[in-house]
């Protein structure tokens, strides 16, 4: 007596019939496919042992039944891409959801390389520089008004150049007196100093820090003896030859300030009417 071939699951004599191995365990076709196969996400049928089974996203189709959501071609030898998790042949998706080049008007297709910038889309290659116009890819650039220039192109054609060393100043800098200079490049006449972001005054064409101004060019304080500089507060009062801060701008007898008020001019001393008439 023969020892017995069976299926592992429904126990039918598998002499004969095609059957297939599951963790080397035989089963017969009508068990394997009510067990094992897949169902279709698109119709949710099994797809049996026999049929051609694609996969896409953990979800199993029918050959016949993966198609694009849109037109419905068959996808099964077509390059597709998805739109909210559902397949669509490269064709619609070029037509109703990819962007359009800003320079030659085409659609860019799904997997091409490009580029977005300020809300706008190119392919690759016609992302160019507007000075030579060779293709900027992953290079840095620089924006000018609706034009793009690669760092060379700008720096030759466009930046503006440092008074000081004449080199593109391609960021950042100060403006005096309608020049540029580089933040580094503009610095105090007299002592050589970085005056970027520092009050500074000029004698002439040329910047001075509060300092070197004070002590080679400001007048002096009648009253305090000290430099008038502008700076601070900077106002004063000016009478004949002399000068003074305007806290510094008081009777020469009662301290009392003279700022908006009459006085008396007597030699050196400046008096309000009150000390004046008391001589």
């Amino acid at each position: 007596m023969s020892e017995r071939f069976d299926c592992r699951n429904c126990s039918e004599s598998l002499y004969g019939r095609k059957y297939i191995q599951v963790e080397e365990k035989p089963h017969c076709i009508p068990c394997y496919d009510r067990l094992y196969a897949n169902t279709c996400h698109q119709c949710k049928d099994i797809i049996s042992h026999n049929t051609k089974e694609l996969v896409y996203e953990d979800r199993y189709y029918h050959e016949h039944c993966f198609r694009c959501f849109r037109c419905d071609r068959s996808l099964a030898d077509e390059p597709f891409t998805s739109q909210e998790e559902a397949p669509v042949c490269s064709d619609c998706y070029c037509s109703e959801f990819s962007s359009k080049c800003v320079a030659c008007d085409k659609s860019v297709e799904p997997g091409s390389r490009m580029l977005e910038y300020g809300g706008s889309t190119w392919h690759e290659d016609c992302f160019v520089c507007h000075g030579c116009e060779k293709p900027i890819g992953a290079k840095s650039f620089i924006p000018d008004k609706k034009s793009f220039y690669c760092t060379s192109c700008y720096e030759g054609r466009i930046a503006p150049q440092c008074s000081h060393c004449k080199k593109a100043l391609t960021k950042g800098g100060v403006t005096y007196r309608d020049e540029v200079w580089h933040k580094e490049c503009f610095f105090c006449s007299g002592c050589r100093a970085p005056l970027a972001g520092q009050p500074f005054t000029s004698q002439g064409e040329s910047p001075y820090c509060v300092k070197c101004f004070s002590s080679l060019y400001a007048k002096k304080c009648a009253g305090c003896n000290t430099a008038i500089t502008g700076f601070g507060d900077g106002k004063y009062v000016s009478f004949e030859e002399r000068q003074w801060h305007q806290p510094c701008f008081k009777c020469s007898c009662c301290s009392v300030s003279l700022v908006g008020s009459g006085f008396f001019p007597d030699r050196d001393k400046i008096l309000c009417t009150d000390c004046h008439d008391d001589e």
